[in-house]
């Protein structure tokens, strides 16, 4: 077992006496030990019931034979931490968590690992561990939020960010905005719409990384806790038959994760996180990719913020099981690769049903033939740009306009509040990328500001930053190369025209290429914004959005 490094032999007599300071005996010290990754802190209300779960997880492993160790990570919410200096410390704390994680369980030489997590980059980080560590694995998520209720209407967070814009635009008073935040949120929880957490979460299922259910079974639901103590037994399985994180995560196995995220219309920093969970099992994914998968994968799903609909709902209707097994009926789904419950795809779908073609559409009439997720290329974007095309109203598909250029978020967010910005405008914002930001901010509050005051069907918003999963509208993020890197994307100016078609994947500056080339050569690069501690050290070595955000090699 991996964990003799540490248990085993005359020489570790002084480690098991310490294992024995923790009233561990000498059979749970001789058992296989699996570590227990919890990011449960008092933060983020995704996480306020990860302690339960790894109850159950270790409960698990307890019942086949194992001896489960805790540890603890960080974590960010990404709606609490959004709007000011923390939102820059999201995306930086997915590597963080990564490296976390590898350091404990090879310091400790765990013979296997559970990952319990849930929000934004906690989940990715989490995934991106299993495979750089490479041991028996499987993540357990805490589930999605209920939605909230307002006379028998839903709710959720997205709600109340929407209603600050409504309420600046006097389309609803502050009592009705405090009503929504009153009821917006109602427990423990990811929130509750197809925003990043519940599309990484479904996405780790469809990837095989997770068992069943994952992705959509409620966090206040008992079927939570059963799930959570049949991983801690399945790891223990996947011990005994030494079954690997990279011997799930196949290109194989990706393809079919990126298959289910267009067709669920899952967040746009999906587009960021497969690629850097890949990129641990040394698998390649570029932006091409999610195009072609996209063109002949059908939308059969638009969850908020595309829809009314929410997780709660899709579970309802059979979950990500469901989801795969229509895709499967257009052979669009490879069933033979093994998962982290023991079994192939095949087996894991074989009795889904879909229960709700309101939620689930019959892949034969899908809301649309492609994918919820388009990735655009141009004059503006070279190397890249992603939208969440299911949530962009039709007539805002083909749109040229005008660009009204800021250099940051909070300038941006100002001219929107202060109504600045007019029906038909394309706000610009730059310097907000990976290295730019630093830590390429999630922009939920502009958009939402355009959304609640009426505009998101006549405005646009491009940006060489990110999106929350919740952003509906012609938000049109991780333009590449980024502001700070000399992407075509730092020389734009007010009132230079822009052209944005979605159906023809384009993104286009509408200046002379000999006009680009002049402005690009004298444009200079400015300082970073941050000059010490961890935002520093990340600006130095981070890579482009297009590539994942991941580290540079070097």
């Amino acid at each position: 077992m991996r964990s003799d490094q540490m248990k085993k032999g005359l020489e570790r007599a002084p480690h098991r006496a310490l294992l024995k300071a923790l009233n561990l005996t000498d059979e749970e010290i001789s058992r296989p030990i699996i570590g227990i990754a919890n990011s449960y802190n008092e933060v983020i209300p995704g996480h306020n019931r990860l302690n339960e779960l790894v109850q159950a997880v270790k409960d698990g492993v307890r019942i086949t034979g194992g001896t489960p160790l805790e540890f603890n990570t960080i974590g960010v919410c990404d709606g609490i931490a959004m709007g000011h200096k923390g939102m820059k410390y999201s995306l930086v704390s997915r590597e963080l968590i990564a490296d976390s994680v590898e350091i404990m369980c090879n310091a400790y030489p765990f013979d296997g690992l559970v990952t319990i997590c849930n929000c934004d980059k906690i989940v990715p980080g989490m995934m991106m561990a299993m495979l750089r560590l490479n041991i028996p694995s499987v993540m357990v998520s805490g589930g999605p939020m209920m939605a909230g209720r307002i006379n028998h209407k839903t709710v959720d967070l997205i709600s109340v960010f929407e209603g600050v814009g409504a309420r600046n635009a006097d389309k609803i008073s502050d009592d009705d905005l405090k009503l929504l935040e009153n009821h917006a949120c109602p427990g423990t929880g990811s929130c509750a719409g197809m925003f990043t957490a519940n599309s990484m979460n479904c996405l780790s299922e469809a990837l095989g990384l997770s068992l069943p259910g994952n992705g959509t079974i409620p966090a206040v639901s008992a079927r939570r806790m059963r799930l959570a103590k049949t991983a801690g037994m399945k790891v223990m399985e996947l011990l005994r038959k030494d079954i690997k994180p990279r011997d799930i995560a196949t290109i194989k196995a990706f393809k079919n994760a990126m298959r289910v995220e267009m067709a669920l219309g899952s967040s746009t920093n999906t587009v960021l996180h497969l690629p850097a969970i890949a990129n641990e099992a040394g698998i390649k994914l570029d932006l091409d990719m999610f195009n072609k998968i996209s063109e002949t994968t059908p939308n059969l799903c638009r969850l908020s913020p595309a829809g009314k609909q929410h997780i709660e709902d899709l579970d309802l209707a059979g979950g990500i099981p469901a989801v795969m097994s229509e895709l499967n009926r257009k052979n669009l789904i490879d069933t033979t690769l093994i998962t982290a419950n023991g079994t192939t795809v095949k087996e894991n779908i074989k009795h889904a049903v879909n229960h709700d073609p309101e939620v689930i559409r019959p892949v034969e009439s899908p809301y649309s033939p492609d994918g919820g997720l388009s990735i655009l290329f141009g004059s503006l974007a070279p190397q890249g740009a992603v939208v969440k095309k299911s949530a962009v109203d039709e007539k805002m598909m083909v749109r040229e306009a005008v660009a009204k250029v800021f250099d940051s978020e909070d300038d941006a967010m100002k001219a929107i509040m202060g109504k600045k910005i007019k029906k038909g405008d394309i706000v610009v914002v730059r310097y907000e990328g990976p290295k730019g930001g630093p830590g390429m901010r999630e922009m939920l509050g502009p958009t939402a500001a355009i959304a609640g005051e009426g505009l998101d069907k006549d405005v646009a918003l491009i940006t060489d930053g990110r999106f929350s999963g919740g952003t509906r509208g012609a938000a049109i993020g991780h333009v590449s190369p980024e502001a700070q890197d000399g992407g075509p994307i730092a020389i734009v100016k007010d009132g230079d025209r822009v052209k944005i078609d979605i159906p023809n994947k384009k993104l286009d500056l509408l200046v002379s290429e000999k006009e680009i080339k002049k402005r690009l050569k004298t444009w200079k690069q400015p300082e970073y914004k941050v000059k010490e501690g961890c935002l520093a050290r990340y600006a130095k070595s981070v890579t482009s959005a297009s590539t994942g955000a991941i580290f540079k090699k070097d």
